[in-house]
């Protein structure tokens, strides 16, 4: 019971007007890239990635893109090879290392580089690890290098939008038909307004997919409700419809029918039960919620993939 009403508390601040303002201010208005760091790049201790990763989206921001930590198509990510080591007299005695960091952008699905450049730094501590984390921390996210690196991606992302645009969105129909639908928004909210013409054919597509998606949910969430219910008329059956029904959105074709289900376990079990159904806000801009929502079904696909990204063949 607990689990249902925390979950009605999420969905609340999910569609709550200031937070979704908030949230629509915060989304990228032009490119993003994904921060990705290679899994076998041993010498990285994990204080040493949280600190390259954060250069690294501050080496997108600093440039005129959105960076971001998650799994996209389109990453950033550097490898950093140690070229001297030296001991410098104290007290106390120090370490001091010259490294050579090798910033990449690239498509992970077709597996190609965009942009590179290398750069040179130096970074001073008590132990090795200190050190190499002193290395990055004095890497110029504004460095005119940096500058030239970024917009080198950045060109090659947009051409790849405006070349692709008809597979891109003919796949998606196409993934939406075999009912991939999470995939099919993935690569639909994927495409980036900078690239206006296909953005807006993208919009339409996913409204499509996205009512598709929602439907399909629907059906299958509501049979399940109903054999709960009919199986065990009691709060046990109540909260196990309750789940069911949780995932059933306001826009799908069956609300309305899942609305009736619900009244009628809410009249059986009364006060026992405390459940909402997902709802949107009135007084806000709808069509704004929507899009929002199509977006979070793809950057939560996009998530599903982080776990089994590799990037073995970056710098190969």
């Amino acid at each position: 019971m607990k689990k249902l009403i925390i979950f009605a508390t999420i969905v609340a601040m999910i569609i709550c007007p200031a937070l979704l303002q908030a949230q629509t201010k915060n989304e990228p208005s032009a490119i993003a890239l994904y921060v990705m760091l290679s899994q076998e790049i041993d010498e990285l201790s994990e204080a040493a990635r949280v600190v390259l990763s954060n250069k690294l989206i501050q080496v997108a921001t600093a440039n005129g893109i959105s960076g971001k930590e998650g799994f996209g198509r389109f990453f950033i990510t550097a490898v950093p090879a140690l070229m001297s080591k030296d001991i410098v007299p104290g007290p106390p005695q120090q370490i001091a290392q010259n490294m050579e960091v090798t910033l990449y952008i690239g498509d992970y699905f077709e597996q190609k580089i965009f942009a590179s450049t290398s750069i040179s730094c130096k970074g001073v501590g008590t132990n090795e690890t200190k050190a190499y984390i002193e290395a990055l921390k004095n890497l110029n996210a504004n460095a005119p290098q940096m500058r030239a690196f970024v917009e080198s991606g950045k060109k090659k992302i947009i051409d790849y939008y405006v070349t692709q645009c008809d597979n891109i969105i003919n796949k998606a129909k196409s993934l939406a038909n075999q009912k991939n639908f999470e995939e099919a928004i993935y690569l639909l909210t994927s495409i980036p307004e900078a690239v206006p013409d296909c953005y807006s054919r993208a919009l339409v597509e996913a409204e499509g997919i996205y009512q598709q998606y929602i439907d399909h949910l629907c059906n299958v969430n509501l049979a399940h409700a109903k054999s709960a219910w009919v199986a065990e008329q009691n709060s046990s059956g109540a909260q196990k419809a309750g789940e069911y029904l949780s995932y059933i959105y306001p826009d799908a074709y069956c609300y309305g029918e899942a609305t009736i289900l619900y009244n009628e376990i809410r009249g059986k079990v009364l006060d026992d039960w405390h459940f909402e159904m997902k709802k949107y806000q009135d007084d806000v801009n709808l069509q704004r919620q929507r899009i929002r929502a199509w977006r979070d079904v793809g950057v939560a696909y996009g998530e599903n993939q982080r776990a089994t990204y590799n990037l073995k063949w970056v710098g190969r």
